[in-house]
């Protein structure tokens, strides 16, 4: 085993752990934050981040083009859908209600809704 391949596989393992490690912090915020955009921001940040740590470490130690190709898409759709459904939860929560608007310091969407109407 050369000394590139070693210190790949190293790197790979750590941010494996890392991405793990964030993973399970955002987890932990789902789980104690109160509010639903408190928690759609949990659920997406330290998600997404954590997801992408682990591939890279995955990618580091499998080395294959075609592996690494795979983890590629699973990342893209991964940043495409996180986000976008996590914004959806928090519109949908905003527009039954289930988010005390005077806590908020903009409420834009307010604004949009009422020039709809």
């Amino acid at each position: 085993m050369s000394a590139w391949s070693q210190t790949a596989d190293t790197a790979g393992a750590v941010l494996v752990f890392l991405g793990a490690a964030t993973s399970l912090l955002g987890v932990i915020g789902m789980l104690r934050l109160r509010d639903v955009l408190s928690r759609s921001h949990a659920a997406t940040k330290p998600q997404t981040f954590g997801i992408l740590l682990v591939l890279i470490g995955v990618g580091l130690r499998m080395r294959s083009g075609m592996d690494v190709a795979t983890l590629g898409l699973v990342v893209f759709f991964q940043m495409m859908t996180g986000p976008v459904a996590s914004h959806l939860v928090a519109r949908s929560a905003y527009r039954t209600g289930q988010i005390d608007h005077e806590r908020l310091l903009f409420d834009e969407l307010d604004e949009q809704l009422t020039d709809e109407r």
